[in-house]
């Protein structure tokens, strides 16, 4: 789509973009991936990604991590322009599906980047169900001090538990030290690990709502754990997974690029408490429901794509 857009900016980034599909309505040009949002026409990225568009063009077929009824319109939009399509996700549902989650090989491959802290489970087993907020900005993601300080007193100010994943380079140039005041604050009802396995704490009962970056594999996760998002993209596709989310899905609400720990306050304990809360819930628990129903056998979307595409593959020579 974005290859013969030439799509640079006039910078203001509240510019309505009315013309991309399947985001027509409130997209803004600040909820267009960051890659392609520039300026400067002969920016590095930008000339990349429509280099890739190309490559794209020329395949016999592209495999999404993704499924038919999250992402229809983004399909339809796409198949007049792009070779075939198939959407096999969410990939971890489908294996499970297919293998009934028993593949000893798959469970020794693991794409954590940090040694999960193994007292996040045993936390939460102490919290009622849907009380927690889970905090996590990614492998890549990184704040500022300032930023880091807003959030905390944020969650702090919420007075709702927490489990907060900080990383050790999460903060730019720095460590990640919250000062003592706020760990006596949060006594009792915040925890702060330095990695967790994200799929089991987001399975986890007690998790009420999850507090992310909005990187496609940490959606697809939310998604599949029926579990409702605050939304602070910080670059690349994020913030269009964050305009999907919030509405589209009606999974998400957004906090400002400039965080504000007022604004933290008020979004985590909507997110727990709050009517616009449970209606995002109710929300994410039908697209949990829509995402197992993709990779149900046999007439599950995903399965029968997966099934075509090992088809396709026996026929090449």
């Amino acid at each position: 789509i974005y290859a013969d857009a030439n799509f640079t900016t006039n910078g203001d980034l509240n510019t309505v973009v009315d013309w991309v599909p399947a985001m027509k309505g409130s997209c803004q040009l600040k909820d267009i991936p960051s890659f392609i949002r520039t300026t400067n026409p002969d920016d590095f990225l930008l000339n990349y990604v429509q280099r890739m568009v190309l490559k794209l063009k020329q395949a016999s077929a592209i495999l999404l991590n993704s499924f038919d009824a999250l992402e229809h319109d983004v399909l339809e939009a796409l198949s007049s322009d792009f070779p075939t399509l198939y959407t096999l996700g969410p990939l971890q549902l489908l294996h499970d599906s297919i293998k009934g989650g028993n593949d000893e090989e798959v469970k020794t491959i693991s794409t954590s980047l940090w040694k999960e802290d193994a007292r996040c489970l045993e936390w939460l087993d102490s919290y009622e169900p849907n009380s927690v907020v889970y905090v996590n900005f990614g492998s890549i993601t990184v704040i500022t001090n300032d930023q880091l300080m807003e959030f905390a007193w944020g969650l702090a100010n919420s007075n709702q538990p927490f489990l907060w994943i900080a990383r050790p380079d999460l903060v730019t140039g720095d460590s990640a030290n919250l000062p003592l005041e706020f760990l006596e604050e949060t006594k009792g009802r915040g925890l702060i690990a330095s990695w967790c396995n994200q799929k089991q704490v987001l399975a986890h009962p007690a998790v009420g709502g999850f507090l992310t970056h909005c990187g496609w594999n940490s959606t697809i996760e939310t998604l599949i754990s029926g579990v409702p998002i605050i939304c602070w993209p910080f670059f690349a596709e994020q913030q269009t997974n964050c305009w999907f989310s919030c509405h589209k899905w009606g999974i998400g609400m957004e906090i400002d690029t400039n965080v504000k720990r007022g604004e933290v306050e008020r979004q985590v304990r909507e997110l727990l408490a709050g009517e616009k809360g449970k209606d995002m819930k109710r929300n994410a628990i039908e697209w949990k429901r829509l995402a197992n129903e993709a990779v149900a056998t046999p007439n599950g979307s995903s399965y029968n794509n997966l099934d075509k595409v090992i088809k396709m593959l026996g026929s090449l020579k």
